[in-house]
């Protein structure tokens, strides 16, 4: 399945799957549904807002079950097309009558850095000022996650090299601590699609404390989605195509199969920090970021550009950059006060 979390026509937050034509099925009355008729059940209602919660985080926190029941609902649904919920709730919904969400906000969101070598070649190689060692891992600010077609807004108060960086994320459905690699597969829920954006001046400046935080964790820095995609979709999340294009310019462009160090040892080896279900963990970007290329200036974001960050198998996810202004209607305050200043 594609899971989504969508606000419906009257604004309401759901969570959704995403038909092969796209269309969009709202998977709590589905499910309210499949229990009235299938399983016969009288509490419906109530046995469907515990098991496929309006939330993607406690869907997710729901584990085998909830994504069991979710399937179920799905299936139900497209094997009756059209059908209205069990009181009449709509579930089917066109594309172009829900807005798209981020997928999940989870509890915590794990980094990585450094998983790609050819990442760390290009540092070297573009003079960096420190290496991209193998898989480090720091926390994400998970307020700044937006989702599909929502504007990453340029601060231009506080940075002049905003970059990308396409990702590979985990979304774990269960929980837990200190496991091996081998028992990882049974944590791992799905895949979504990360961007990384990261303002590089920023970066440098926190680098000299050998840390970096700030860069990447400032509002509308972490796109994610368009959805996720259920991991018996994807048996083999180590061969797939990964491509980030700018206004139509292919700038990222890679395989997932370049991973130093694949999805089952990281999980394991951030174990020890201990998961809650729902949480995401990224893979580590490709090469092919501004910060590194041959002109920097050239190929840093501005306002107006598109970002296209596809994986195989999952989908691309959309994002425009906008200005501070637009997003705003005025200038950031620290930019008034220094042109008042001169």
């Amino acid at each position: 399945m594609r899971l989504i979390t969508f606000e419906d026509p009257v604004q309401r937050s759901r969570i959704g799957a995403v038909t092969d034509d796209g269309r969009i099925v709202d998977l709590r009355s589905a499910c309210a549904l499949y229990l009235r008729d299938v399983e016969s059940e009288s509490a419906f209602d109530r046995l469907a807002d515990a098991l496929v919660p309006a939330n993607m985080l406690a869907l997710f926190e729901g584990g085998d079950t909830s994504l069991e029941a979710a399937h179920k609902a799905f299936d139900y649904a497209l094997h009756n097309d059209g059908a209205a919920g069990p009181r009449g709730e709509t579930i089917f919904y066109s594309a172009s009558e829900v807005r798209l969400k981020a997928p999940i906000v989870p509890r915590k969101f794990f980094h990585t850095a450094g998983n790609f070598r050819e990442h760390h070649e290009e540092a070297t190689k573009a003079g960096f000022s420190h290496p991209v060692m193998p898989w480090i891992v720091f926390f994400q600010n998970v307020d700044a996650i937006i989702g599909h077609d929502e504007p990453v807004i340029y601060p231009e108060h506080l940075t002049q090299e905003l970059d990308y960086e396409l990702e590979l994320a985990v979304v774990l459905k269960k929980g837990g601590k200190h496991f091996s690699p081998e028992e990882a597969i049974s944590h791992i829920g799905g895949y979504v699609i990360f961007n990384d954006i990261t303002a590089r001046d920023i970066q440098r400046r926190e680098m000299k404390s050998g840390v970096f935080s700030f860069c990447k964790g400032i509002d509308t820095f972490c796109p994610l989605g368009p959805w996720i995609v259920t991991a018996d979709e994807i048996p083999n999340p180590h061969n797939l195509k990964m491509e980030l294009r700018v206004n139509g310019e292919s700038r990222q462009r890679s395989h997932s199969s370049k991973m130093s160090v694949k999805i089952p040892e990281i999980l394991s080896h951030y174990s020890p920090m201990g998961y809650s279900a729902g949480d995401v963990v990224s893979t580590g970007t490709v090469s092919g970021v501004a910060a590194f290329s041959g002109d920097p200036k050239a190929w840093y974001l501005k306002p107006g550009d598109v970002m296209e960050c596809e994986i195989e198998k999952i989908g691309i996810l959309r994002n425009r950059v906008i200005s501070w202004e637009e997003a705003y209607g005025h200038k950031p305050a620290a930019l008034t006060t220094q042109e008042t200043r001169s």
